[in-house]
């Protein structure tokens, strides 16, 4: 199954951008009659034939669509921390985006090694792991923000925040509720300090655990989501 990502697409009638048009024709040879799938990041699944085509334009007709295909009964955003190794947090987006997240926010706090983040990469990253899991929801990817903004934030979610300092947590399946918004908050390498823990407590996260190791943090993130989407299906 061949599957391209169009958020721009309003009609029956649809023209792939160029880059799309050039994987299309000159990677996968598709020609005239062939069908190929598309999603438009809001729940939407179209079945689609080409039309028309040439170097730098492919030319299709919408043949079926489904709406709000494969939709959640719950919403998962999830903070976290860059990691100093980019290459961890793109593995995370990429696997989370194949199990079942809605948004993502990367979160600069005090021990955090890594500043600065490249957000058209991951974008992509995620587009990429969209198409080949055919998952008709792109996640959002918010701006970057340092861990005080985000404290700063309004939100109905159930919100966590999972650490590895000494304290009374209980494991984070304990304490979700089923079918609800969820924000989770996972911290750099270094963990969050005990500043930053207490701040997060005063703003009602509750702290929860991950299990009885020490889990990086790009695999505590991809914990999380997996213990979230369990606990939903």
């Amino acid at each position: 199954m061949h599957v391209f990502y169009t958020p721009d697409i309003t009609s029956d009638i649809y023209s792939l951008n160029e880059e799309e048009s050039k994987h299309c024709s000159k990677v996968l040879r598709l020609n005239l009659g062939d069908v190929i799938h598309l999603i438009d990041g809001k729940g939407g699944l179209y079945e689609a034939e080409i039309n028309g085509m040439n170097k730098k334009n492919v030319q299709l007709k919408v043949i079926s669509k489904q709406v709000e295909f494969g939709k959640r009964n719950h919403h998962l955003h999830i903070a976290i921390a860059p990691t100093k190794n980019i290459d961890r947090l793109e593995w995370f987006l990429e696997k989370a985006t194949e199990i079942g997240i809605d948004e993502i926010t990367p979160i600069i706090c005090d021990r955090s090694e890594r500043k600065i983040v490249k957000e058209e990469r991951l974008e992509k990253v995620i587009t990429s792991a969209v198409k080949q899991s055919l998952t008709a929801y792109h996640p959002q990817l918010n701006p970057t923000i340092s861990f005080a903004e985000l404290m700063k934030q309004k939100s109905d979610a159930q919100k966590m925040i999972a650490h590895c300092m000494e304290g009374e947590k209980p494991f984070i399946n304990n304490s979700t509720i089923p079918h609800q918004s969820y924000l989770i908050l996972i911290g750099p390498e270094g963990d969050f300090t005990p500043a930053e823990l207490e701040i997060a407590l005063q703003n009602d996260y509750k702290p929860v655990t991950l299990g009885t190791t020490r889990l990086r943090t790009e695999t505590a993130a991809l914990a999380a989501c997996f213990e979230v989407n369990y606990i939903n299906r």
